[in-house]
């Protein structure tokens, strides 16, 4: 099923700023500012006022798929810039006791499994991390960057071949940022 002239509006909330360069948009809140490029050909984004307004032509379902997923990453960017977004893992050692720190934006597991060689992550310089006895809370205002840089510390304390059901030894993700809007 076609639509012609389809228009499709968001509002902007208080205390937050948005600016668009062709099809980067820009916006920026109380915690910082994430910058994103929406291409589409046939999807026009425009600014007017406090509304960010999408134009089609001819919308079918590849196109109304693409706006819906411009408008998820256009509110989450609300919600970033605003709140942010925290993903807190847990630190599980059974036998051999982990030491885990982060410097000089490295993320480092000691002693993993009794394991001489650290093991080091590079860290994304967006997304700041703390070790908090037990836990390890990962924070930043892109929820992409945020979940990945927690992805990426569990699967640097996967042992390859065990079942981790059964040897619950490593990093694990216990909670994720919570859905819905501001």
């Amino acid at each position: 099923m076609k639509f012609k002239d389809y228009h499709e509006k968001i509002d902007v909330p208080e205390g937050i700023e948005i600016s668009l360069n062709g099809t980067e948009l820009a916006i920026k809140g109380k915690k910082g500012e994430i910058k994103r490029d929406f291409f589409d050909p046939k999807i026009i984004i425009a600014i007017v006022g406090k509304q960010i307004v999408f134009d089609i032509q001819i919308m079918r379902k590849r196109e109304k798929t693409q706006l819906g997923t411009f408008v998820a990453h256009i509110k989450n960017m609300f919600r970033g810039v605003e709140l942010g977004f925290v993903y807190k893992l847990k630190i599980c050692s059974g036998h051999f006791p982990m030491n885990v720190s982060v410097k000089n934006n490295e993320f480092i597991i000691k002693n993993f499994i009794g394991e001489k060689v650290p093991r080091v992550l590079k860290l994304n310089p967006d997304v700041k991390v703390v070790v908090d006895g037990e836990f390890v809370v990962v924070e930043a205002i892109n929820i992409e960057t945020a979940g990945q840089t927690a992805a990426q510390i569990e699967i640097l304390s996967k042992r390859v071949g065990f079942d981790r059901r059964i040897f619950q030894q490593g990093i694990f993700i216990t909670e994720k940022p919570k859905k819905g809007s501001l």
